[in-house]
């Protein structure tokens, strides 16, 4: 980082100390005015910012990554909240000729066969529309949690990611996942029905699982692979190596 970035985001961290994540949403969105953006992908803390964005119109544009791949209560999750909020959620979707020719090179399912294969499938499906959504943002919004992983308990409320050139703000570090479900449901807000099946962390329907009572967060992504290697790219940059995934607690309302 540059010495001027390095101040911008020490300033910023100390100005959001020991804020909550809906005065730290208030204060993306007056610093970053039109150019902050959150992505969910309509998980339990998705859903919680997204409550928080919409429930007070906050400038903050709320899009998702729709990887073709996705669970049926991915799109009922989506359908539901958009329903409730009466707001819009944009939609990035990969590109055609790339996904044409991954599945053409590697089959529908070919990913199953190596992590450079689902590596490829993850860029193609999330990582490079990703960049196009984030493309002149200057600040990107994400659920994140660092309970989560190893790799993101040495993440910040805000951060610099070198890999997009842009701050990146996560609201929600330090909750925990009792405490995230405790809020939706005091707010009534739609959630994924399969969190109640035992599934944690949710993305592709091909590429996770449920995980069981003692697991880490990230056991049902890619349950084939290595358990060092849990991430598809988005949130992992050369600041940030992935590391091991710690256990998880299972809770449910």
């Amino acid at each position: 980082m540059s010495t001027l970035i390095d101040a911008q985001v020490a300033q910023l961290r100390q100005q959001l100390a020991g804020a909550d994540p809906l005065d730290i949403l208030r204060a993306v969105a007056a610093e970053f005015a039109g150019k902050a953006a959150f992505s969910t992908s309509f998980g339990l803390e998705d859903q919680v910012i997204t409550h928080l964005i919409f429930a007070h119109n906050l400038p903050i544009e709320v899009f998702t990554l729709d990887t073709g791949r996705n669970f049926q209560e991915t799109y009922s999750t989506w359908s539901k909240t958009v329903l409730k909020y009466g707001k819009t959620i944009r939609a990035y979707f990969p590109d055609q000729d790339e996904i044409a020719a991954l599945v053409e090179r590697q089959g529908p399912n070919g990913f199953y066969e190596s992590v450079d294969a689902r590596k490829a499938c993850c860029n193609v499906r999330k990582v490079e529309p990703l960049h196009r959504a984030l493309a002149g943002r200057a600040a990107w919004i994400t659920g994140v949690r660092s309970e989560q992983s190893a790799n993101r308990t040495g993440m910040h409320a805000v951060d610099w990611d070198a890999g997009y050139q842009l701050f990146k703000v996560n609201p929600l570090l330090d909750w925990s996942w009792e405490q995230t479900w405790a809020f939706v449901r005091e707010y009534g807000i739609p959630h994924n029905p399969l969190h109640l099946q035992g599934f944690v962390s949710i993305g592709c329907a091909p590429c996770t699982r449920a995980v069981k009572p003692g697991e880490d967060f990230r056991a049902g992504r890619w349950w084939w692979e290595d358990q060092s290697a849990k991430e598809c790219g988005l949130h992992a940059t050369a600041d940030t190596p992935v590391e091991a995934a710690s256990p998880a607690t299972v809770a449910t309302p």
